[in-house]
């Protein structure tokens, strides 16, 4: 067993914070309050819904919103005992198959958060599913009572509008402060895209160094300037990506950006073992972020989206460890086999292009 760190622990295994949420489950006496984006009709997905359902039956509160499009065959007959005993679920607006389909279908709530009693604050990159065992993720466990109740008027607020076409974007996007964290969420927007700014803001007032680590690496314009610009003027900017990730077709788009960018002088590495989905940033080793939010188009323009932001010395060391041991299993981009990949390569690069902000 893990021994736990407390105020803050992060987590990169998923087992090992799989394990530490039931447990922390199983303590529950009020309530439990959990937000992803899939939950996995598997042996995690039944080992949670067997968990909530022992503690919705001792009469603790659950609730539980998952993403109506990431939940795949997962419906409410699979929580049929745990809604029998009390809980809560909510499929966060179902895809309606009309001339709608491409404007809101593919706005999904990718935001990831369990809470538990005003006391346990878990916010990162995973969700609960069995199809993620092998990979490398970033869990934040926060055990703060204030941070806590915080996070849980947010998640009520996405409860409420769960099956909303229109929400109120100012209010329920606003930013949220809690002691020297900073709480960023994103609604689907192209104008306005709160994560991506602050990532921007973050980058330029960086001094020396600049650490990415994300699944998913389609950075528009002016983030892929913000990099340039800090490169430039001295600072080291590393990004850390999957050496192949769950979606291949990212894969390939990414492949267009990475050559001028490593001219550029970004440095870019690959994680070897399997599939990195880890989604953090450290400006310094002291100015963090830790989220949902991916480092793409999609994430920034029609996700919702959670980030935490801070400069917190203990969360920001466990992110620099977390990184160094990311570092050491991942391989240096190669220029020259870039610069010579295939025609091919090049043509469904060019292909994907209009596609970008979709995919």
């Amino acid at each position: 067993m893990t021994r736990i760190k407390e105020p803050y622990h992060l987590f990169s295994e998923p087992l090992q914070y799989y394990n530490q949420i039931i447990d922390d489950i199983e303590s529950a006496r009020k309530y439990i309050y959990l937000e992803t984006f899939r939950i996995g009709k598997d042996e995690i997905g039944d080992r949670f819904r067997r968990a909530l359902t022992r503690k919705a039956s001792d009469g603790v509160e659950v609730r539980i919103l998952v993403d109506y499009w990431g939940a795949g065959p997962v419906n409410k007959d699979y929580f049929r005992a745990l809604i029998n005993n009390g809980g809560e679920v909510r499929f966060f607006e179902k895809i309606k198959y009309n001339t709608d389909i491409f404007t809101r279908g593919h706005k999904r709530n990718h935001r990831k958060l369990v809470l538990i009693d005003d006391d346990i604050t878990w916010i990162g990159s995973s969700n609960i599913t069995a199809y993620n065992m092998n990979w490398r993720e970033s869990m934040l466990r926060i055990k703060s009572g204030g941070m806590t109740f915080t996070f849980t008027k947010m998640f009520m607020q996405d409860f409420r509008i769960y099956n909303k076409y229109i929400l109120y974007k100012a209010f329920n996007t606003r930013l949220v402060r809690y002691k020297d964290f900073e709480i960023i969420r994103d609604a689907p927007s192209i104008t306005v895209k709160r994560v991506n700014q602050k990532f921007i803001r973050m980058i330029k007032d960086a001094k020396q160094k600049v650490f990415i680590e994300t699944p998913y690496f389609l950075p528009g314009f002016l983030l892929r300037k913000a990099m340039i610009d800090a490169s430039k003027r001295g600072v080291e900017v590393t990004v850390i990506l999957p050496k192949q990730s769950d979606v291949n077709l990212i894969d390939v788009l990414r492949n267009k950006y990475l050559g001028p960018l490593f001219k550029s002088g970004i440095r870019f590495l690959f994680y070897r073992p399997n599939n990195l989905h880890a989604k953090l940033m450290l400006i310094d080793d002291s100015q963090f972020a830790i989220g949902s939010s991916n480092f793409d188009y999609r994430s920034f323009r029609y996700m919702y989206e959670v980030m935490l932001f801070g400069n917190d010395p203990d969360i920001a060391g466990q992110l620099k460890s977390h990184i160094n041991h990311t570092q050491s299993e991942s391989l240096p981009f190669d220029f020259q086999r870039w610069h010579n990949r295939p025609l091919i390569n090049k043509f469904f690069e060019w292909l994907l292009l209009p596609f970008r902000h979709l995919l």
